[in-house]
């Protein structure tokens, strides 16, 4: 799905120190367009997550403005899926898929349209009385992602879901994730460490650098979608793995070279 050129998201000169000192963020411009799949790509401690909770709300940033345009968000415009599942490890699969309505006050009785059709997308019809310990890694993960996406977002924000998973696993959610995107049109803001996982999916990538993090290059994978097994295997892919790789690595040796800086600066 292409995105438009209208942005929808700006991140104005976003800082975010810790109490203990730590800077996390240093004057992060981003701008996200409407039905973007943009992937924010970077070495631990860059913060990537940090990124991602200021946006969602979670966090408060120190300095900067996070500005949404177009229609004013809803409470049920953001969805997030963690790194970890975090399902409840008692509740069934239709109730863990449901806990975000029921939050909102709607009932089990009429969330059942929406929980269905969810599970369905994600591929977990038959399973809506399973409780998560009879679940594997990458069901799990479905069940976070139905979750995620019950509200029906506008954007859905995704902070490394898969990257416990085996390959083929991740291979799998990868495709079928690209798929919802297609057929709902929402935005999504993703995190990666892998180059190989975010030249897949997104039609832009923002790499970061560290400490502090930062914003330090773009790159545009203008190749088109949908994508699938023969983009994975085709030169196209690799050439943009590589350029994208090279990014990462100067990002990286920005990091060391600040660092090292500081270092003999103190000395």
């Amino acid at each position: 799905m292409p995105s438009s050129t209208d942005p929808f998201l700006l991140l104005h000169s976003i800082g975010k120190t810790f109490a203990s000192g730590v800077t996390a963020l240093e004057n992060v411009n981003l701008k996200v367009n409407e039905g973007d799949f943009m992937s924010l790509l970077g070495p631990s401690g860059c913060g990537k997550s940090t990124a991602l909770r200021i946006i969602a709300g979670l966090s408060n940033p120190t300095s900067g403005l996070v500005e949404w345009r177009g229609a004013p968000l809803r409470q049920n415009d953001i969805g997030f899926v963690f790194q970890e599942p975090t399902l409840l490890p008692w509740a069934s699969v239709y109730d863990n898929v449901w806990l975000p309505l029921r939050l909102r006050g709607v009932s089990r009785k009429d969330a059942a349209p929406q929980i269905a059709e969810v599970l369905e997308r994600v591929h977990l019809t038959g399973f809506e009385e399973a409780v998560p310990r009879e679940l594997s890694g990458g069901m799990k993960m479905r069940v976070s992602i139905a979750r995620g996406l019950v509200t029906q977002p506008r954007i859905l924000l995704m902070d490394e879901p898969f990257a416990a998973l085996d390959e083929i696993t991740r291979f799998k959610l990868n495709n079928d994730l690209l798929e919802l995107w297609a057929e709902r049109g929402f935005t999504v803001i993703f995190v990666t460490h892998s180059v190989f996982e975010s030249v897949f999916l997104s039609n832009r990538i923002t790499v970061m650098a560290a400490r502090p993090g930062r914003v330090f290059d773009e790159v545009a994978v203008d190749a088109p979608y949908p994508r699938n097994q023969s983009f994975r295997t085709s030169p196209e892919y690799a050439a943009l793995c590589r350029k994208t790789s090279d990014a990462l690595v100067d990002a990286i040796n920005a990091t060391a070279q600040d660092l090292e800086e500081t270092v003999h600066g103190d000395h």
